[in-house]
């Protein structure tokens, strides 16, 4: 083995140790099940098509978080109007807050790394009528859930505590399977 040869190998080498020191270290920042949800007032997302909810600030301009739905179970979903699986699991997510909504659960939208109006025409297109929050940066909520992709979700419990991490898109069978039997008491969190 040549020199330059060698020199290449060890920088190959170096940048494998990084990236895989960096994945390490960020799910070790990760949050567990258990902890507190982290929140922050974050803008309302208005389109048009959600149900007003009286619980988050609907003004124009107006603001709203996750502790104004205090005592309701949340499924917290992180998406973006540009991401494919985003696309995909939108129509399951509308269907469980329609049927679960009046139980005391709600799903709460949050648009993160987006312009508001191709996040608009997201939520229209696939008729959501669930509560939406928006950050258009996004990197501070990223950062304070571990994100490492889109879309993400989270179920958090009446008390304000993550009850379920799902790390990737959901489904019907996903939802039935992990989130309603939760949500109506059919199983305790674990």
């Amino acid at each position: 083995m040549g020199a330059r040869t060698f020199v290449v190998f060890m920088l190959v080498l170096a940048v494998l140790g990084l990236l895989g020191y960096g994945l390490l270290s960020k799910g070790s920042d990760a949050l567990a099940v258990g902890e507190p949800a982290p929140d922050k007032e974050l803008a309302v997302l208005e389109v048009g098509t959600q149900a007003p909810d009286a619980r988050l600030d609907s003004a124009a301009g107006g603001t709203g978080s996750l502790a104004d739905l205090r005592g309701d179970w949340v499924l917290l979903n992180f998406w973006a109007s540009w991401c494919g699986p985003c696309r995909d699991e939108a129509p399951a997510l509308q269907e469980l807050h329609r049927r679960l909504g009046a139980r005391g659960f709600t799903v709460l939208g949050i648009n993160l790394d987006d312009n508001t109006e191709d996040a608009g025409a997201f939520v229209r297109q696939y008729g959501l009528t669930y509560p939406q929050l928006r950050d258009g940066d996004g990197r501070e909520r990223r950062d304070a859930y571990g994100m490492t992709g889109f879309p993400e979700s989270f179920l958090i419990d009446p008390e304000g505590r993550i009850a379920l991490i799902r790390r990737g898109p959901v489904d019907e069978e996903f939802l039935a399977e992990n989130v309603v039997p939760v949500v109506t008491g059919e199983v305790a969190p674990q």
